[in-house]
């Protein structure tokens, strides 16, 4: 699959939203990708993330876990395609955790799943959990990386789609200056008014 078989398939389920948005990292930006659009049509997040865990079929993985919500359907996904476990983490008292009776043996090896990375924030928390249990990060994966390449987990990295979408902090963004009201289509905080 080649970027523009990705990014049609994004364009196709109106994945790519145009606006003033608050983004996870806490940075904002005029276009976001609602991976969740993508995520609804099973045929069209099955060929992201069949392509995806191939990349993959070779590193020897032993599970595929991702963060609540944004990574989970990434992670089954990905592991039902290589054959191995798929887990999540979520939140708990504000940290990164597994609860639901996963566990994670000392030596397995996993991919990290997301649905978008920007900063790396909700990668590097799961792969914190991950350290803590033993296991080996042998691979980040996402379906879009918006990352503009500053992201760097020091394993094989790889995404579906890579888009530049501009971001600022808000205190720079032109958005806010010209006073557009600022939405938050994720699931990690609301916006303060």
């Amino acid at each position: 699959m080649n970027q523009q078989e990705a990014l049609k398939i994004f364009t196709d389920n109106n994945a790519i939203l145009n606006g003033h948005f608050l983004l996870s990292s806490g940075l904002h930006s005029d276009r976001y990708m609602q991976c969740a659009l993508v995520l609804q049509n099973p045929a069209a997040a099955a060929q992201l993330c069949k392509e995806l865990a191939a990349r993959f079929k070779d590193d020897k993985i032993d599970f595929v876990i991702g963060p609540a919500l944004g990574g989970i359907l990434v992670s089954y996904e990905m592991a039902r395609n290589l054959g191995v476990r798929s887990l999540f983490a979520e939140r708990e008292n504000g940290a990164m955790s597994l609860r639901r009776g996963f566990s994670i043996k000392p030596g397995e090896r996993c991919v990290i799943t997301e649905d978008v990375i920007t900063t790396g924030k909700s990668t590097n928390e799961v792969l914190q959990v991950v350290k803590d249990c033993g296991g080996v990060f042998a691979g980040a994966a996402s379906l879009v990386d918006r990352s503009g390449g500053k992201t760097d987990f020091g394993v094989k990295f790889e995404s579906a789609l890579k888009v530049e979408i501009q971001t600022w902090k808000a205190a720079e963004c032109p958005l806010c200056k010209k006073g557009l009201p600022l939405v938050k289509p994720g699931s990690r905080t609301k916006p303060k008014v």
